[in-house]
């Protein structure tokens, strides 16, 4: 067996190497007592163990290898010349040379079981790295941290056969040369319409002061055509490009705001910062640093936002971590981003954890990672979030969406069936590509959907930069908050699955409008394309409250109505001269006489509620209606529901 070293041994790790061969327990036990007694392979094996001292690898090779011909079982030789192609890469004849010492003498030095073991695993024979982990937990009684390892790396194994055995469905195809090219593409993002897609190309820029060139990293953005197709990608314009890098960014469900990272910029704090910048209409604000809080010394990168932009989830090696990269998380409060928390040790280990994208369900995180069981390199993963907001152990996402090479930058759909990710493995058009696929099932986040559509002011068209809140009418937790683009008024605003949802749309000055999202049947294939036109606070305008709620012939307000009726205290409080009618109505299903009945009594439990309140009795009055003016057709149940409804109208200011 011939070992080649490379031509540029002097860039190899040569220090470590030669640390870790010179103090180990076989250098040390390698000056009592050897595996054979023919003296002059001894002096040989002494001379090239000097000469690994003098840093003199070649030389050192060349008296192993002799050693070796002359005693080929020679445990010690075959160890060394083991490690120093280990240490190159070439695990092929470094298995060799190891094989060959553990075969004269098992128990010589077990330490060398777990290394083939490793190395193994490595190369992927799993059943023969079994085999090697399991003679090392038999034969060493001492290593009792490499007992862990071993036992780590058969559980590798396990996972990796399994994996093998039982593939998911994986049938990637590339998005084409509208967004790909002959440089590489990379760090998806996508609104949560499906109809923007922002991502990172890195391509060769030749520098002006010199022939050379460097890789250059901007922000290209491609939209979804009728034909459902992706328009030709375009570079974004200044400011959010520059002549420096840019790249690792997220943007928000509407497309509105996009948080990426920057490194060696005058104002950073770091070798990588986080920025922010905003979008109104077709124009992005300056880039800011998003401040000490978040930016520190260390490395701050890979950003994903969750819906209601409040949470941040970003990748740091900064001090408090578990490993080397690790997954934190800050919250925007009254503003300002608080002091960033680690993901904890469920989600972070002491390897790498990295790009990481929160769904839009607000429950499902995935990242990659090198530190949790997986099939080798960075393997991508989802943890969910449970009920008491710990997330749950990371379940990798299978063969062979995962290989032994890296996987990461990986994003989902809003509706969860769809990935998007960047490979170099797949061919494609260049280096790296993005391609999309189907998700297996057990792989999916809840689906989501979305309202999308335009504010404006009902009696002129003028868009309005109106405020969006969804809420949870269950728990009354606010899901979901938004801004309309005060340029063009337009909107998108995601909604999850298997809830009731209340939306308020509010703007100063403006009547608030009000829809309901009944969900918690499953999501709609279709989204919610709505265009809401806000009416000013002016007498004779009305407001029907979709969300305020009944049982079935009775007039008692139930819990989920009170989030509405909240929205119109404040009106009312805000407008201290202003004084409404409220008016009930039913549909035609039963007696005429008990249909006007039950639309006083609602009427009036939704004006003793506002008493309730603090509002004044003498500006409110109360009406009931019956089945007297419907809105809709009776003779569906779509319809009925439509009529049953309380409405308010502002009688006077």
């Amino acid at each position: 067996m011939a070992y080649h070293p490379s031509v540029n041994w002097r860039h190899t790790r040569l220090w470590s190497v030669l640390l870790a061969l010179l103090l180990s327990p076989l250098f040390l036990a390698a000056q009592q007592v050897y595996s054979v007694d023919n003296a002059k392979a001894i002096k040989l094996y002494e001379k090239g163990r000097n000469s690994l001292y003098l840093s003199n690898i070649p030389e050192a090779v060349n008296y192993f290898e002799h050693a070796l011909k002359l005693e080929p079982n020679f445990v010690e030789a075959n160890l060394m010349l083991g490690d120093l192609c280990q240490d190159e890469g070439q695990l092929e004849r470094a298995k060799q040379y190891y094989y060959a010492a553990v075969k004269k003498k098992p128990s010589f030095h077990t330490p060398a079981w777990f290394q083939l073991g490793q190395m193994e695993l490595k190369t992927g024979n799993y059943a023969q790295a079994k085999k090697c982990y399991e003679t090392f937990l038999k034969l060493d009684k001492k290593n009792k941290d490499k007992h862990a390892a071993a036992q780590r790396g058969l559980e590798c194994v396990d996972f990796r056969l399994n994996a093998l055995a039982n593939p998911v469905p994986f049938t990637p195809q590339n998005l084409g040369g509208a967004i790909n090219s002959e440089d590489d593409e990379y760090l998806p993002a996508l609104t949560a319409d499906g109809q923007t897609l922002v991502f990172t190309r890195r391509f060769p820029r030749r520098l002006t002061t010199t022939a050379t060139t460097a890789d250059e990293e901007d922000f290209y953005v491609s939209t979804l055509g009728d034909n459902n197709a992706w328009t030709k990608a375009k570079r974004m314009a200044e400011p959010v490009n520059s002549n420096d890098n840019e790249g690792a960014q997220c943007i928000s469900q509407d497309g509105r705001i996009m948080i990426f990272t920057a490194c060696g910029r005058p104002d950073g704090a770091g070798r990588c910062d986080l920025y922010m910048c905003v979008r109104n209409g077709n124009s992005w604000s300056k880039p800011r640093n998003l401040g000490p809080a978040v930016n520190t010394s260390a490395w701050e990168s890979q950003p994903t936002l969750s819906i209601d932009g409040k949470t941040l989830y970003f990748v740091s090696d900064r001090k408090g971590g578990y490993g080397g990269m690790d997954l934190w998380m800050c919250r925007m409060v009254k503003g300002k981003w608080s002091k960033p928390v680690n993901l904890g040790p469920t989600i972070n280990t002491p390897g790498n954890e990295m790009s990481p994208f929160i769904h839009y369900d607000d429950q499902t995180l995935y990242f990659s990672s090198d530190g949790h069981i997986g099939m080798g390199g960075q393997d991508l993963f989802l943890s969910r979030k449970l009920s008491d907001s710990t997330w749950s152990k990371p379940e990798n996402l299978g063969y062979p969406i995962n290989t032994g090479g890296d996987e990461t930058n990986l994003i989902v759909s809003a509706s969860g069936d769809k990935a998007i990710f960047s490979s170099d493995k797949l061919g494609g058009f260049g280096k790296q590509d993005l391609y999309v696929f189907a998700l297996p099932e057990k792989a999916r986040p809840q689906a989501v959907t979305y309202m999308k559509g335009v504010v404006t002011d009902a009696k002129t068209g003028k868009p309005l930069a109106a405020d969006f809140k969804v809420t949870d009418l269950a728990s009354g937790r606010v899901a979901v908050e938004a801004q309309a683009d005060p340029v063009n008024g337009s909107f998108i605003i995601s909604l999850p699955g298997k809830h009731n949802y209340a939306l308020n749309v509010a703007k100063e000055g403006y009547l608030f409008h009000s829809e309901n999202f009944e969900l918690t049947h499953g999501t709609p294939e279709k989204p919610f394309l709505v265009n809401v036109a806000l009416n000013k606070v002016e007498v004779g305008q009305s407001i029907t409250l979709r969300n305020v709620f009944f049982e079935s012939g009775r007039y008692e307000l139930l819990n989920e109505s009170l989030v509405e009726l909240g929205k119109v205290v404040e009106l009312l409080n805000n407008n201290p001269t202003l004084k409404i009618a409220l008016a009930g109505h039913t549909d035609n299903v039963g007696k005429p006489a008990d249909n006007q009945l039950l639309s006083e009594r609602r009427a009036k439990a939704v004006y003793d509620y506002l008493v309730s309140q603090g509002i004044s009795a003498d500006r409110l009055a109360y009406k009931g209606f019956g089945e007297t003016k419907p809105i809709a057709d009776n003779n569906t149940e779509e319809g009925r529901a439509q009529n049953r409804r309380t409405v308010f109208t502002i009688v006077n200011k």
